[in-house]
């Protein structure tokens, strides 16, 4: 049975969904006001293998992650810039679907905050009415901690002192660890018109409110990183459980450890951050999907470019590994038996699989899994090659390609498979055809080729010492 870490028990439990079959999962999504970082990535490729291994099990999962599209942040960023809120949050939600896109992340459902006011609103209403919050004079709404007696158990923090929040707005509390729900407009804010005056939502309304709006009143599982714990998840579980009136609200809290530079966590506030279409850019979806599968998804997982190098060294293995499976399967014929030698071979291959689960169920270790990944790469350069059988090449591939549901870095049907080492030969290859061609003052030719090699990210530049090259972009696709 998988087994899944809760934030909220603090211990590994059975997981267990609340509807046979069945999984509704929520994951905080990002608030686009700038450029995802490589600490967004961790977070949302982290959650993705926990969403493939669930489906790899045979679950039907229901995935929604919000966008916070109008948010303190946004306007403050808008301000700075002199444009419009909306543009903003437009510009860098468009970056954000592109990159889901190129890190192969699926996710069913991203509603956003601002087509959801309607819904807030109503939600917002019930709890002043069962009197778990109340309406300050200025118009913004606030819920009363003091009416829900288990606040704190989720993030530890048992000592009121611990919980206060919001400092700006400690005049019109009630009490100074109440958190907003509907914050009352300010001069030059985009606002809302609501029952208790013009204004916005708070951050945390709008999670309980949309998560359950597509998932109901239970939820399976809810993620986000380690640093949502408190006051967001804290603050969500409570308005929740007072919405209602049930207990728990989330049966698995689900927190991911953060990425960090030098033993400090990647933010944009510190200015330590590699931006997401950079690391992209330079090593690859691919390559930052391994590495971030290296790490245990609870633990701090340390940015070195030693590790993303060795990640990618992994990459190049499994790719000619796949390559060399599938060429195996293309020329071998067919068997109709196996020998004692082949079949301790297949046993051992069937062995990384089993292992491969065995890791996984244990809370998703993922460090673990991926020593099974290496022992079967192992397998198949060695013994598989060696005894030039199609059927342990074929399971081989099959294996490998089931361990690949849950990292996702295989090729796609629509992506060349080409070995890193075969790429450079190509290009190689097309670079003295180019040189050739320009030492014969075939220019038109050469800049022709100069011009579509650009198209595909591969960028040449002549010296006196004669043509380099480098590839500012994965080379991703291309038609058959």
């Amino acid at each position: 049975m998988l087994k899944l870490y809760s934030t909220l028990t603090k211990r590994v439990e059975d997981f267990e969904p609340s509807e046979t079959g069945i999984v509704k999962a929520y994951f905080c999504g990002p608030t686009p006001y700038d450029h995802l970082h490589l600490g967004h990535a961790r977070a949302f490729v982290s959650f993705d293998f926990l969403r493939r291994y669930l489906g790899l099990r045979g679950y039907n999962v229901l995935y929604v992650q919000n966008i916070t599209d109008i948010d303190d942040k946004i306007i403050r960023r808008a301000g700075e810039l002199g444009v419009e809120w909306r543009d903003i949050a437009g510009k860098y939600t468009r970056e954000y679907l592109e990159l889901l896109k190129e890190l192969r992340i699926e996710v069913d459902l991203h509603p956003k905050v601002t087509e959801h006011i309607d819904d807030i609103v109503k939600f917002i209403e019930v709890l002043i009415s069962k009197g778990h919050a109340y309406v300050a004079p200025s118009g913004s709404v606030y819920f009363d901690i003091s009416t829900y007696r288990d606040y704190g158990r989720l993030s530890g923090r048992v000592s009121r002192e611990e919980w206060r929040q919001e400092e700006e707005f400690l005049a019109e509390k009630r009490n100074p660890f109440d958190f907003a729900l509907w914050k009352a407009a300010k001069p030059g804010e985009p606002y809302w018109n609501s029952p208790w005056g013009p204004g916005r939502p708070g951050w945390h309304i709008e999670c309980s409110v949309m998560s359950s709006k597509y998932l109901g009143s239970t939820i399976d599982i809810h993620g986000g990183g380690q640093d949502l714990i408190f006051p967001h998840h804290e603050n969500e579980r409570a308005q929740s459980e007072s919405y209602f009136g049930t207990s728990p609200w989330v049966r698995y809290w689900v927190h991911v450890g953060p990425l960090t530079i030098v033993g400090e966590k990647m933010s944009k506030s510190l200015g330590n951050i590699i931006r997401l279409t950079d690391a992209v850019k330079t090593w690859g979806p691919e390559v930052i999907r391994l590495w971030i599968f290296s790490a245990h998804y609870r633990r701090p997982l340390d940015y070195r470019e030693e590790a993303l190098e060795q990640a990618k060294a992994v990459f190049r293995k499994v790719l000619n590994t796949y390559s060399t499976l599938l060429k195996m399967l293309k020329e071998l014929p067919v068997e109709h038996g196996l020998s004692e030698k082949k079949l301790s071979v297949w046993v051992s291959i069937s062995q990384t699989w089993k292992e491969f689960v065995e890791f996984m169920d244990s809370d998703l270790n993922s460090p673990k899994a991926l020593t099974s990944l290496h022992k079967l790469l192992s397998i198949a350069n060695t013994e598989v090659v060696t005894l030039e059988s199609s059927s342990l090449a074929f399971k081989a591939l099959v294996t490998l390609e089931l361990m690949d549901r849950v990292i996702g870095i295989l090729p796609t049907g629509e992506e060349v498979i080409t070995t890193p080492e075969e790429l450079e030969d190509l290009i190689k290859l097309l670079v003295e055809v180019r040189s050739r061609l320009r030492a014969r003052k075939m220019y038109e030719e050469s800049d022709w080729i100069r011009a579509e090699l650009g198209k595909l990210g591969i960028k040449l530049a002549d010296t006196k010492e004669g043509t380099t090259w480098t590839i500012e972009k994965r080379l991703r696709s291309a038609e058959k």
